[in-house]
């Protein structure tokens, strides 16, 4: 069977920010998935220990008033997340993230900052994943399509719901039927097993950061820098 057909866990983080490297977690979900349906899932609630943008606020819906009084502390939160995606990829489930460079970037950010084992040292010492992403892999199989990437505007292009954008839940478990749709829809990336089809979003997305890079240059942007790394960004220096 093809690896959409068996199990799968969507991941996604809602934040106070959009740089991976310093924004910190605000809510969390992990849902375990089985043919495009959820068995299994944990949230969470963070208290970031900063105050949440109103930007950020008016996307996912949490203030920084409701965070300081229902949320846990963030060290526990990003601790727990790490420690269950890290449970799944020890059984050879693979975790799907839409956009995973931010999402696990971020995480590992705040593992780091707090002082935890990370990713890597929780799965002794191996590489974190498998991994698969449809943003990723969309922009590669299906590269001149117009429009946005948005996971709103690929699930519409693949005819999944999503009801609840920016609900944590509700955007991991859309982010693993729209991985399930993409492989009906593309042969090609159905018939990778899920270590194979990492390999390949390592390239695909080092191509695409590439390609980004140059045409910000050449729009005039001389110093533009496009991380090619996936899907682990470079940490940048510890914050507090």
């Amino acid at each position: 069977m093809a690896w959409h057909g068996e199990p799968l866990v969507g991941f996604d983080l809602e934040t106070t920010g959009t740089d991976p490297r310093e924004a910190r977690i605000v809510t969390a979900a992990v849902v375990e998935a089985r043919a495009g349906e959820p068995v299994r899932r944990r949230t969470w609630l963070a208290d970031p220990g900063v105050r949440i943008p109103a930007q950020a606020s008016a996307i996912h819906g949490i203030t920084s008033e409701r965070a300081a009084a229902e949320g846990r502390p963030a060290r526990e939160v990003a601790d727990e997340v790490a420690a269950e995606l890290c449970g799944y990829w020890a059984r050879g489930v693979p975790v799907v993230a839409y956009n995973a460079a931010f999402d696990l970037s971020l995480l590992a950010a705040e593992i780091r900052r707090y002082g935890l084992p990370s990713l890597s040292d929780r799965l002794g010492g191996r590489p974190t994943g498998p991994v698969i992403d449809p943003y990723t892999i969309d922009r590669a199989v299906d590269r001149y399509r117009k429009g946005k990437r948005t996971l709103e505007a690929v699930s519409a292009e693949y005819g999944v719901p999503l009801e609840d954008a920016h609900d944590a839940t509700a955007d991991a478990l859309a982010a693993v039927r729209v991985a399930g749709a993409l492989a009906l829809r593309h042969p090609s990336v159905a018939a990778l097993d899920p270590a194979r089809l990492h390999e390949r979003q390592i390239v695909w997305y080092a191509e695409w950061a590439a390609d980004f890079q140059a045409f910000l240059r050449r729009k005039g942007e001389a110093d533009a820098v496009v991380d090619p790394h996936w899907p682990l960004r470079e940490p940048a220096p510890l914050t507090v």
